[in-house]
């Protein structure tokens, strides 16, 4: 089943979690660049890119899978932030910011795939 991804609440946060995280690490040293930098908006990019491509396959098994893969890419960037706060890249404040969305588009992405879950039985 084709899912319209534009539709899903946490496509949507996600989407701004991104931006977010784009607007967030603009300020860190250009040493991290290719570092910290990269890795970071590599993994938030891949949480959109994940649900775009799972909403596309043909069943909610599939779909789950990559929602998964999305998920890893959540807890990925959870850990670079955490990170990046610890070296003193991001501020408390914007380090809160941004857990607070990935706990939010966690929760809200472990509801989506109990339903489909519950659909498939």
């Amino acid at each position: 089943m084709i899912h319209k991804y534009e539709e899903l609440k946490f496509w949507q946060q996600s989407r701004t979690l991104a931006i977010l995280v784009y607007q967030k690490t603009e300020g860190f040293p250009d040493k991290e660049k290719y570092g910290l930098t990269s890795q970071i908006r590599r993994a938030a990019v891949s949480v959109l890119s994940n649900i775009e491509e799972g909403s596309a396959r043909l069943s909610d098994k599939e779909f789950i899978r990559f929602m998964n893969i999305a998920m890893g890419s959540l807890y990925e960037l959870s850990t670079q932030v955490d990170i990046s706060r610890e070296i003193g890249y991001l501020s408390k404040e914007d380090f809160e910011l941004i857990r607070k969305e990935v706990i939010s588009i966690t929760k809200m992405m472990s509801r989506f795939k109990s339903n489909l879950y519950s659909k498939m039985q």
